[in-house]
């Protein structure tokens, strides 16, 4: 049986769909499985063992300019439909999502109207599928790939399945400037994020730098953006032990995550990368709640930040100290509080 995944993004949508893969993959061997993904997190997908084949497609392309879109649409139609897919799965319960699997002339299947981020992409599918909210993103996506797929839910752990992929970027040889990166122990500093009120100060990063710097180690600072890039350079310049890295692939990224003594990062798609491919570290919550997207492990410390306001859920932070560019909750996440989260599994790095 042949089916078609649709989970286009971001980043950490589809890290949290990878564990409902292996527990397909484990329970359902009979299965081959096409990812229909935004094309900046292929490499992501394609890490995965029971992924078969990725379908790179992107609709952000067209957001502002439509000019192009019926053709590109048409295309991906027939390109859909030479596979004969017998299923496929909406895991993003969006109108897009949704929109582009019924091109594909296979039952499409997804989330209910009471489970759907959008309710409405309910009404376009064949069968729907009802899985509640208030539990982390993994739980949801192994819940809806164990009815939609037809096998029991396992009771084990949620398992990213990238072991063997991590096993292999640890071989490969890195090209400069990788290679000399890596040559002395560092930390990653995963500071970016697609949204300003999930960033930490600056200072409490050259702080946490200071710490590092006593333990002989770095800091490295990807960006993935200018605005990151300019930000990494400000956090650089007071700091001789921290790294701001020229631009990366995510698999540049993933390469360096693997022979990295840890990771401390906000609630953004690297720092669930890192845990995805086993890296110890330490991921900050101020706006958004620890228990949406967190897994429970010993090597992975979530810190939730204790201000009042915090979780808010909110895209801007709607006090107005965020007018002078202080995001309360995150101020309150302090340096010391992160080190004595970070400095035990700094203990046990091998």
């Amino acid at each position: 049986m042949k089916i078609l995944l649709l989970r286009l993004s971001s980043m950490g949508d589809v890290l949290h769909t990878l564990p409902a893969l292996t527990d397909l993959q484990r329970t359902r061997p009979d299965l081959l499985l096409h990812w229909l993904i935004e094309p900046a997190f292929a490499p992501i997908a394609l890490l995965h063992p029971g992924v078969a084949r990725v379908i790179p497609f992107s609709l952000r392309n067209y957001k502002k300019q439509w000019r192009g879109l019926a053709a590109v649409l048409r295309d991906l139609r027939r390109a859909l439909r030479v596979e004969h897919y017998d299923h496929i799965l909406d895991a993003q319960g969006l109108y897009k999502s949704a929109l582009l699997g019924r091109l594909g002339g296979a039952p499409l299947w997804g989330l209910d109207a009471a489970s759907a981020r959008e309710p409405g992409a309910s009404r376009i599918y064949h069968r729907r599928f009802p899985v509640s909210w208030g539990q982390s993103a993994i739980s949801r996506n192994r819940q809806l790939f164990a009815q939609a797929l037809d096998y029991p839910l396992p009771e084990t752990p949620p398992d990213y399945g990238l072991q063997v992929a991590a096993a292999r970027l640890r071989k490969d040889t890195l090209v400069q400037p990788w290679g000399e990166l890596v040559q002395r122990p560092f930390v990653l500093g995963f500071h970016g994020t697609s949204r300003e009120n999930k960033e930490w100060q600056e200072d409490h990063w050259r702080a946490l730098a200071a710490r590092l710097r006593q333990e002989g180690l770095r800091l490295l600072l990807p960006a993935g953006n200018a605005r990151e890039a300019v930000r990494a350079r400000r956090i650089a310049e007071q700091a001789d032990n921290v790294v701001t890295l020229p631009a990366a692939t995510l698999l540049e990224i993933a390469a360096l995550i693997v022979r990295a003594d840890a990771y401390v990062g906000m609630d953004t798609g690297l720092s669930y990368l890192a845990g995805a491919l086993g890296l110890a570290g330490v991921t900050m919550y101020g706006p958004t709640a620890s228990g949406r997207f967190s897994v429970m492990d010993s090597r992975q410390v979530s810190l939730q930040s204790r201000e009042p306001c915090s979780p808010c859920g909110k895209s801007r932070c709607p006090l107005p100290e965020a007018k002078n560019g202080l995001i309360l909750c995150q101020q309150a996440l302090r340096p010391e509080q992160v080190w004595t989260a970070l400095s035990p599994l700094l203990e046990h790095r091998s």
